[in-house]
C-alpha cells in the first residue's frame, strides 16, 4: 500500500510568494468597488470615536518618502482603532494657497496676469497636484474618505477660515503693529516662523568704532581723566554690515562689565572680558594696551555717540541680550532690522524708521545707498567705513542663519505694517494665548515624550504670530480699516460673517471682486479702505480643526491625535495650538506623535544632488505597498527612519517570515469548517491550550499596550518573534506529526486545527493595519468569504480555560529543556549518527523539580521533543542522552518502533499509523 495517501498534505490557495506589486492594484480595485470604507462607517456606527486629524500635505509636486510614512502611520493607527471597537473615521485633506503653487502659475503664465483670473489658475493647478497625489496615497493602501477629502481651497473651509478669524479678532487676540518681521526677498513677502530653516552661510563680520560725542561723560563714568580732544570709542561686532543705515543705539547688557582700554592714543569701550581677543583683531597679537578703568554697562546709559557715517547722535541703551559671549559686548541697534533691536528700541522710543524696500533694496531716500540690494550694499557699507576710518575690523565667517524654507536663499528682518496674533496681548478673559498655550502643553499628551520639552519651549518663547501675506493666492484678511488710523471698522465682526457668507458661495473672489458700497455706506465709505493682504497659510491649515474637525458631522472636536513630522513643532502643531486657544480655550488634540524624518541608509539626509533618493512608487513597484508599510512600522519613527535596498530586503526577509507562517496554517486548515469541526476548549489538547494561553498573553501586550502607545516596531519585533519561534521553531513544528499523520477527522487532529483557527484569526487580526493587503488575502482563504475584511470585524476573543498561568509555566518548563534536547540531537547529527531526530531516543534524568512536569505527559512526552521513545527516571541531577534507536521505522510516520511490523495487513506501519488509518484514531491528550 502506498502510504503517502493516507497522509493529511493539504495545499492552500495562499501562495508562498506574495507577488505584492502586481496583486495590489486588483485588491485595491475590489476595495473601492465593493466601497469598504463607507461600509466601515456603517459597522462602526455608535461606537465611541476617534479622530486622527490629517495634516494637510501641501498640493504641490510628487509624493516623496517621507509622505508615505507619514499616511501610512495614519493608516495603521486608524486601522487599528478599528479592530480595537472605535468609529475611527479618516478625512484626508489638502493645504491649498500659498506661494509655491503661485511661483508655478507664475513660471507657466508670468508674472502680468490679470488677479482673478490668476487665483482661478491657482486653484486649477492645485486639484491637479491634488488628484496626482491622492492616487499615491491611495496605492500605499491608505484607507479614507477620499471621495470627499477637505481642501483648504474649497469655497465653504474659506469662508471657515474667515470666520475663524473673526473670532479670534473678537477674543481680542488680533491686531496690527509696525515690527520687524522675517522677509524673504525672493518671496516678497513675510515668512512665518515655520517657513524658516538655517543653514551655515557665509556672512562678513565686522567691528565698527562709533565715536563718543563727550569725553568728559565717558571719563565721568568710568571715574577717570581723559584728555578733551582724545579719541573715544565704543565698538560694536556685527555680521550684517547693511543693517548699518538704520542703526539708532548702541545696547549694553547691564551686568556685563565694560573696560575703556588705551592703545595707541586712542580709547575703546569693550566687554571687559572680550579685550583680549578684540585688541587681537585690531592690532595683532601680543599688541600693547592698557585697561584704565572697569564699570557696569548700567552706567554708560544714555551716553552719547556719532552714527559712524550719518551726521546723527545715537544713544547707549541697556538689553539683556547684549553678552560678553562674543565680539565685544556692545549690539549695534537697528530697531528695523531686529526683534531684540525692536523690543529694547521700543523702551527709549527710538525711531522705527525701515529704509528697505519690499524687494530687498534700499529706499531712494537712503543716503550712500539708495536702490541697492541690502547683501550687494554689505561690500559698500564696509568701503564707506574704511573711507570714514570707522571700520576695526574686517573678515568672513560661516555661522548659521536664517534662510526661506523654499528658495533656501538668506531671509532680512525688517519693520513692516503687518497683521499679528498677540501670545503676550490679554484677551476678553484677560488671560495671554502665551498662557492658555503653555497650560494646553500641559494638558497633551506626547509620543514620544520628549515632544513635550520641545514644543513648550517654542511656545514659551516664540514672538507674535505675523499672519499677513501679501500675496495673491490666499484667504483675505476681509477687514475694512480706517484710511488714517489703519484701525479695523467697529463692526468688523459683522462684517467679516457677511463676507465670509460671500466667500461660501463664491470663493475668495467674492472679496477681491467686493466693492466697498455692497457692504458699506455713508462716511464709513469715504473713510475705510478694503485691505488686500491674505492670510498665512498656516493660518489656513491651522484653523482646520474648526473649518474640517468642527465642521463636518462624522468628525469630533477635539480630535484624538494628531501625527507629523517633528518640525511640525514650530508648525502644524503650534498653528493649531494657538487657534485653538484663541478660539475655544485649548488645544485641539488630545495626543500628539510624532516622527523623524527619512534618510538613507548611510543617514544621510535624501538630496537629488546625492542621487540617494529612495522614491515610495519605486519600492511599491519592485516590493509592493505592504513591504513599504511592514518597513514603516518595523522602524522606530521616533528618530530618523532609515531606508535604503538593503534595509528592504532585510524587511522582506521578515515578511516571508510572516507569509509563510500563514500559508501553513492556511494550508492545515484547508479541510477544516469551524462550524462543524471546531473543539470546545476543554476537549482541546494541553499543548492546543497552551498555544492559546501563550498567543492570548500576546495579544494582550500587542492590542492593549503596544497599539495604544503607537509603538509599532515593537508590534513588529512580537509578531516576527512569535512566527519565527513560539510557532516556527515549536509549536507547529511539533504539531506537523499530528496534523500530517493523525485521523483527518479524529479528535488529535481538529483539536490542533481548533486551534490553528484561533490563531489564524488572532495573528491576522494583529497583523492587519500594518499589512493591509496581505491580512485580507489571508483573511478571505481563512473564512472563504470574498466579501469579508478583517476591519468588519474587532480582535479576536481568544477561548482560555479559566486561569492558565500553571500551564504557561509548565510549558515553559518543558520547552527549557527542549533547547537542552535540541542541543544534544545537533550533536549527535553533526557526527552523523543520526539523521532526523525521530532516529533518536531519550535518556532523561531530570530532578525533583523538573520530573513531575515531563512526566505528566506520559508517552506524548516523545512528541514535545520530536523523538522516537523517550525513558524517564527522576535523579538529583537533570541530564538527557541521545541513543540512536535500534527500532524499525514506520513507513507512515517515519517513527522508530518495536511495533513496526506486529499488524499482519500492514507489516510496514505502526499500531498508532494503524489505528489512523483503519480505526477511529489515536487518542492523546497532552501534546
Amino acid at each position: 500500500m502506498d502510504y503517502k495517501n493516507t497522509v493529511n498534505l493539504l495545499d492552500t490557495p495562499f501562495p508562498m510568494r506574495g507577488d505584492l506589486a502586481k496583486r495590489e492594484p486588483a485588491m485595491l480595485d475590489k476595495w473601492v468597488k465593493e466601497n469598504r470604507y463607507q461600509k466601515i462607517r456603517e459597522i462602526s456606527r455608535g461606537r465611541n470615536k476617534f479622530i486622527l486629524h490629517d495634516g494637510p500635505p501641501y498640493a504641490n509636486g510628487q509624493l516623496h518618502i517621507g509622505h508615505a510614512t507619514n499616511k501610512i502611520l495614519k493608516d495603521i493607527i486608524i486601522r487599528s482603532k478599528t479592530i480595537a471597537g472605535f468609529d475611527a473615521p479618516y478625512v484626508p485633506g489638502w493645504d491649498c494657497h500659498g506661494l509655491p503653487i503661485e511661483h508655478n502659475i507664475e513660471k507657466q503664465f508670468g508674472k502680468n496676469m490679470e488677479p482673478r483670473e490668476f487665483r482661478n489658475k491657482c486653484r486649477e493647478y492645485a486639484n491637479g497636484q491634488i488628484e496626482q497625489q491622492k492616487a499615491d496615497f491611495i496605492r500605499l493602501g491608505v484607507l479614507g474618505d477620499w471621495n470627499n477629502p477637505y481642501k483648504t481651497m474649497e469655497f465653504k473651509t474659506e469662508a471657515g477660515i474667515v470666520r475663524v478669524l473673526g473670532e479670534i479678532y473678537k477674543n481680542g487676540y488680533l491686531f496690527r503693529g509696525v515690527k520687524p518681521v522675517y522677509w524673504c526677498i525672493d518671496c516678497g513677502s513675510a515668512l512665518a516662523e515655520a517657513e524658516v530653516e538655517y543653514y551655515d552661510k557665509e556672512s562678513p563680520a565686522i567691528d565698527v568704532a562709533f565715536k563718543a560725542v563727550d569725553n568728559h561723560e565717558i571719563a565721568k563714568e568710568f571715574g577717570v581723566e581723559i584728555p578733551h580732544n582724545a579719541e573715544v570709542y565704543a565698538v560694536i561686532w556685527t555680521t550684517t554690515p547693511w543693517t548699518l543705515p538704520a542703526n539708532q543705539a548702541i545696547c549694553a547688557g547691564p551686568e556685563v562689565d565694560y573696560a575703556l582700554v588705551a592703545i595707541n592714543s586712542k580709547y575703546l569701550i569693550v566687554a571687559k572680558n572680550l579685550v583680549v581677543d578684540a585688541i587681537k583683531r585690531y592690532h595683532g597679537e601680543g599688541s600693547h594696551h592698557q585697561v584704565i578703568a572697569t564699570v557696569k554697562g548700567s552706567k554708560l546709559e544714555l551716553l552719547k555717540f556719532e552714527h559712524p557715517f550719518y551726521d546723527r547722535q545715537v544713544p547707549m541703551i541697556l538689553g539683556e541680550h547684549a553678552t560678553d559671549d562674543a565680539g565685544t559686548g556692545l549690539v549695534h541697534t537697528a530697531p528695523a532690522h531686529g526683534m531684540d533691536d525692536f523690543l529694547v528700541s521700543s523702551k527709549y522710543d527710538l525711531d522705527l524708521h525701515n529704509p528697505v524696500g519690499d524687494d530687498g533694496c534700499y529706499l531712494a531716500s537712503t543716503e550712500l545707498f539708495a536702490g541697492l540690494n541690502v547683501f550687494a550694499a554689505n561690500e559698500k557699507v564696509i568701503e564707506v567705513l574704511q573711507n570714514k576710518q570707522r571700520l576695526m575690523n574686517a573678515a568672513k565667517i560661516t555661522h548659521s542663519y536664517p534662510c526661506c524654507w523654499r528658495h533656501k536663499s538668506k531671509i532680512i528682518f525688517r519693520t513692516t505694517g503687518q497683521w499679528f496674533i498677540g501670545m503676550d496681548k490679554h484677551g476678553n478673559d484677560d488671560l495671554t494665548l502665551r498662557e492658555k498655550a503653555n497650560k494646553a502643553v500641559d494638558d497633551t499628551a506626547f509620543f514620544p515624550a520628549w515632544g513635550r520639552a520641545r514644543l513648550e519651549a517654542m511656545i514659551k518663547n516664540r514672538p507674535d504670530w505675523c499672519v499677513s501675506r501679501q500675496r495673491n493666492w490666499g484667504v483675505p484678511i476681509a477687514f475694512f480699516v480706517h484710511k488714517e488710523t489703519g484701525e479695523p471698522h467697529p463692526e468688523t465682526y459683522n462684517l467679516l460673517q457677511q463676507v465670509a457668507d460671500l466667500i461660501e458661495s463664491e470663493g475668495i473672489n467674492a472679496w477681491f471682486d467686493l466693492k466697498p458700497e455692497q457692504l458699506l455706506s455713508g462716511e464709513d465709505l469715504d473713510n475705510y479702505v478694503k485691505l488686500t493682504d491674505t492670510l498665512d497659510v498656516w493660518f489656513d491649515s491651522g484653523t482646520t480643526h474648526l473649518t474640517v474637525v468642527d465642521a463636518k458631522e462624522e468628525l469630533q472636536w477635539p480630535a484624538d491625535l494628531y501625527l507629523e513630522g517633528s518640525d511640525q513643532h514650530r508648525g502644524w502643531f503650534q498653528s493649531s495650538m494657538l487657534t485653538g486657544c484663541a478660539v475655544k480655550g485649548r488645544a485641539p488634540y488630545k495626543q500628539l506623535l510624532t516622527h523623524g524624518f527619512v534618510v538613507d541608509g548611510n543617514g544621510h539626509k535624501m538630496s537629488k544632488s546625492k542621487g540617494n533618493i529612495v522614491a515610495p512608487q519605486e519600492v511599491i513597484n519592485k516590493y509592493g505597498a505592504d513591504i513599504l508599510r511592514l518597513w514603516v512600522a518595523a522602524t522606530d519613527y521616533s528618530g530618523e527612519l532609515s531606508i535604503s535596498d538593503e534595509i528592504l530586503k532585510r524587511v522582506t526577509e521578515s515578511y516571508r517570515r510572516i507569509r509563510n507562517t500563514l500559508r501553513f496554517l492556511l494550508a492545515n486548515l484547508n479541510d477544516f469548517d469551524y462550524s462543524k469541526d471546531a473543539l470546545g476548549i476543554d476537549k482541546l489538547l494541553e499543548i492546543d491550550q497552551y498555544a492559546l494561553a501563550y498567543l492570548h498573553k500576546l495579544q494582550d501586550k500587542v492590542v492593549n499596550q503596544l497599539y495604544p502607545s503607537y509603538q509599532f516596531h515593537f508590534i513588529i519585533q512580537e509578531m516576527v518573534s512569535y512566527c519565527s519561534e513560539e510557532l516556527g521553531s515549536f509549536y507547529l513544528d511539533v504539531l506537523k506529526d499530528r496534523l500530517y499523520t493523525s485521523k483527518a477527522d479524529g479528535h488529535a487532529r481538529r483539536s490542533a486545527q481548533t486551534a490553528l483557527w484561533h490563531i489564524s484569526k488572532a495573528l491576522l487580526q494583529m497583523l492587519s493595519p500594518i499589512l493591509a493587503f496581505t491580512s485580507d488575502e489571508a483573511w478571505e482563504v481563512l473564512t472563504g468569504d470574498k466579501d469579508d475584511s478583517t476591519l468588519y470585524h474587532l480582535h479576536h476573543n481568544l477561548p482560555l480555560a479559566g486561569d492558565n498561568s500553571k500551564l504557561l509555566e509548565k510549558w515553559a518548563a518543558i520547552r527549557e529543556f527542549r533547547t537542552l534536547v535540541l542541543k544534544e540531537l545537533e550533536n549527535k547529527r553533526t557526527a552523523g549518527l543520526i539523521g532526523a531526530s525521530l532516529q533518536a531516543e531519550l535518556k532523561i534524568k531530570a530532578d525533583s523539580k523538573l520530573y513531575p512536569i515531563l512526566a505528566s505527559l506520559g508517552d506524548d512526552l516523545k512528541f514535545a521533543y520530536m523523538v522516537s521513545k523517550i525513558n524517564l527516571e527522576e535523579a538529583a541531577e537533570t541530564q538527557v542522552e541521545v541513543v540512536v534507536s535500534n527500532a524499525p521505522k514506520c513507513e507512515r510516520c517515519w517513527h522508530y518502533d518495536d511495533a513496526v511490523g506486529t499488524i499482519a495487513e500492514h507489516p510496514a506501519i505502526c499500531p498508532r499509523c494503524h489505528e489512523n488509518i483503519a480505526g477511529n484514531g489515536e487518542l492523546r491528550k497532552f501534546a
